[in-house]
């Protein structure tokens, strides 16, 4: 008998898993509450699987063997409530791609900040290297689908917590922790703790002869590991003290050992400036150090490597106004980081939707270096509740009006950077939506 898997949400992911469940002869339909897009319904049909939109069919859920859920969906969905309730496993999109990628090796990297730009940069090492291999996750090309449609001996995933949350068997050969802050708690009943073991699961199923990359000077990942033994090997990477193995800085000279060679490289040749960014320097080179890449070939394409759209990215200078777009700070420590890099008087745009956000983390940089806050967002009560008094704010409710009053705030010699600290989808499609308009308005000035 076929086993039957039905696949919740019709999103990257979904479509994803449909495809390689399809074509590894699973009898699956995808359903979802929403309409698909245009390209997603096309794909389905031509891989010739069963799908319904607008609607889930609880008799068909029920019937599953087993459910591949969508990340975006979360544990108090009744339709995932019922599923627990009747005891169907619900596995992650890469839970299934695991299963079937063969004799492939996985990367995977999870962190509260920084997952994107060190997922790229290692997935660049590894390509420069020569290393046949392909980006997948959280990233924007689904794991499953690259399995189904061009598989590879490598894979460099970007992985989230809500993915790692319904994996099973997943293991990867090198599992990478950049760091854990409070992020999208209210995903986890708002306790701290569930998002931790959530991020701690990247670990879950490795073994003695795998690798673990961590943040030694992270105290939230220090902490857990003292309570709960990991058993791979540990590579731990800091700034504060030398490492045996693993990777340290220390006057701005980067070591990385993963066996019996040492390799350095100066801070100055990393492409990508900024402290959190020598962090994530740091774990993509000691990941590319894991796969026997030559210290010339790391130190090259630690060199020539771009920075991500919507992550730190310089848009334009509008008579002496830098304009930086980093519309993927989606939480309050990805918000600190980008204002920590920040050299020059600052008019930071904030807001969006809040993900039950601490600003007290902000207090100290933008006392320091922010002229001005300019709210985008429909409701800016938080941000006005902490900082009314201590900055001038102003509101606004959409990117043109956020880049035109932070523009007559600033100075020749200033800058204006879009670090929203918040989701947004209250007035944007998604992060890149945000970015794009703020870009637009930018080149309108």
């Amino acid at each position: 008998m076929k086993q039957t898997l039905v696949i919740l949400g019709g999103g990257e992911s979904g479509v994803g898993a449909a495809i390689l469940a399809k074509k590894e002869g699973y009898n699956v339909v995808l359903m979802d509450e929403g309409s698909l897009k245009e390209g997603y319904r096309n794909e389905l049909k031509k891989a010739g699987v069963d799908f319904m939109e607008g609607r889930v069919e609880e008799a068909r859920l029920l019937a599953a063997d087993e459910v591949v859920k969508s990340p975006g969906i979360p544990e108090k969905n009744n339709w995932v409530k019922m599923l627990r309730k009747a005891g169907i496993p619900v596995i992650s999109e890469v839970e299934l791609a695991y299963r079937h990628k063969g004799d492939s090796k996985i990367i995977a990297i999870t962190g509260s900040n920084g997952k994107s730009t060190t997922t790229s940069l290692t997935y660049h090492i590894c390509k420069h290297a020569g290393l046949d291999c392909a980006l997948v996750g959280n990233i924007g090309y689904s794991f499953a689908r690259q399995v189904a449609e061009d598989p590879k001996p490598l894979y460099v995933a970007e992985i989230s917590s809500f993915q790692l949350d319904d994996i099973v068997t997943f293991r990867a050969d090198v599992a990478v922790l950049l760091n854990i802050s409070e992020d999208h708690l209210d995903r986890y009943e708002y306790q701290f703790e569930k998002y931790i073991n959530s991020k701690f699961r990247i670990t879950m199923a490795q073994t003695s002869s795998d690798y673990f990359i961590y943040n030694l000077d992270d105290e939230v990942i220090t902490g857990y590991m003292k309570r709960n033994p990991v058993h791979s090997i540990q590579l731990p990477m800091s700034m504060k003290q030398k490492v045996s193995q693993g990777g340290y800085i220390q006057n701005d000279e980067l070591h990385i050992k993963t066996g019996a060679e040492e390799q350095s490289m100066s801070v100055y040749d990393f492409a990508l400036k900024g402290k959190h960014n020598q962090y994530n320097t740091m774990a993509a080179s000691i990941a590319g150090a894991t796969m026997d890449i030559r210290k010339n070939k790391i130190r090259e394409a630690v060199q020539s490597f771009e920075n991500l759209e919507h992550r730190m990215e310089p848009v334009a200078t509008v008579r002496g106004v830098d304009f930086i777009n980093d519309s993927k700070a989606t939480n309050v420590n990805s918000t600190w980081y980008a204002l920590e890099s920040m050299a020059k008087p600052t008019i930071l745009i904030l807001g969006g939707v809040d993900k039950g956000n601490d600003y007290a983390l902000l207090d100290e940089l933008v006392q320091e270096k922010v002229k001005a806050v300019v709210c985008m967002g429909t409701d800016s009560s938080k941000i006005h509740a902490y900082f009314d008094g201590k900055v001038k704010l102003v509101d606004t409710a959409s990117a043109e009006a956020a880049v035109q009053a932070a523009f007559s705030l600033a100075s020749p010699g200033d800058v204006v950077l879009l670090s929203p600290a918040c989701a947004s989808f209250d007035l944007f499609k998604n992060y890149e939506d945000r970015g794009k308009q703020f870009k637009e308005a930018v080149k309108n000035l």
